[in-house]
């Protein structure tokens, strides 16, 4: 019984933890292209481009954060679903 508990709080904790890393709010194509140094109105190629330049320094595993890295990542899909229509 005291297992089951235990492994109850983890996944709680483990849950929230997941909540807690991703960004907040959506970001409008103004703030995503600022994100990523770009115009707003930047093409696929240019956004990939900076979107890789960009996560290569904020990725946690380049010590940055999964914040950063996930806000960064919404910019990117922000921008390409503008352009997909």
């Amino acid at each position: 019984m005291k297992f089951l508990l235990f492994v109850a709080v983890i996944g709680i904790i483990i849950w929230i933890a997941k909540g807690a890393l991703q960004p907040s709010g959506s970001l409008s194509t103004d703030e995503a292209a600022k994100l990523l140094g770009i115009p707003a109105d930047a093409d696929a190629d240019a956004i990939l481009e900076a979107h890789k330049r960009l996560i290569a320094k904020v990725h946690p595993d380049a010590g940055g954060s999964a914040y950063l890295a996930a806000r960064v990542n919404q910019a990117r899909d922000v921008l390409l679903k503008r352009l997909a229509g």
